[in-house]
């Protein structure tokens, strides 16, 4: 066996490819019972591992939490956690079945309790398209259709923090350490790019895997790269 594939040295804890946790803010999540409370924004601040910024909120037993800022916000500002259908405001938190339908929407829940699983990059927003009993369809910014259940958190408005791809990167080193940040690889290359020694698909007279480019489930670590256990390849 040639040298360690870039996939095993990422998985271990010492590497260059480790990300710094102590430069991070925070788990970024809803608490897991629902409870009516406000607070005031006491504090914006900027996370490294993310792309939106987080706000700091005060709640009313002076309890301080952090959540995703939303668009247009500012200290001092008020954010409410809730279950009445008219509070629509930037940045509540409401139950998904109780925004009507065609509001902007973040940092959604999968299911009940989660803490915030989707539309959480800063400047993306989804939409509410419909409700029925216990269901509402949601619209996500890659335009796909989802269903979830209507008791799903949800905060009102648009993640903070868009714009940031109008500006290019224009060389490569800026983008390397806006990766590095948080503890993604770039660039990625290609096995077929890399010499014989460095990846089972490299070397040979052109770019081409040379073989099967599928491998079983138990395959040694040295070999596990390509299509990982498919049960079939290519076009039907």
């Amino acid at each position: 066996m040639g040298k360690r594939l870039i996939q095993q040295r990422r998985g271990r804890t010492k590497s260059k490819f480790n990300s710094p946790s102590h430069r991070f803010k925070g788990k970024i999540k809803y608490s897991q019972k629902f409870e009516e409370t406000e607070g005031v924004i006491i504090d914006i601040l900027h996370d490294p591992g993310r792309t939106a910024p987080i706000a700091n909120v005060k709640l009313k037993n002076n309890k301080i939490i952090s959540i995703l800022a939303p668009e247009g916000i500012k200290n001092g500002d008020r954010i409410k956690f809730t279950d009445k259908k008219n509070e629509i405001v930037a940045g509540y938190v409401l139950p998904i079945g109780k925004i009507p339908e065609g509001a902007p929407i973040y940092n959604i829940e999968l299911s009940p309790g989660d803490g915030g699983k989707l539309v959480r990059a800063g400047g993306s927003t989804a939409s509410v398209v419909s409700h029925d009993k216990t269901n509402t369809v949601i619209q996500l910014p890659s335009g796909q259709f989802k269903t979830i259940e209507s008791t799903c958190r949800a905060a009102i408005g648009i993640a903070a923090g868009g714009g940031r791809k109008d500006k290019p990167f224009l060389k490569a080193g800026n983008k390397y350490y806006s990766y590095k940040k948080r503890g993604k690889q770039y660039p990625v290359v290609r096995g077929v790019a890399m010499c014989a020694v460095s990846h089972p698909h490299g070397g040979g007279g052109h770019q081409h895997v040379g073989k099967p480019s599928t491998v079983k489930r138990g395959a040694s670590p040295g070999r596990k790269v390509g299509s990982l256990a498919a049960k079939r390849t290519g076009r039907k």
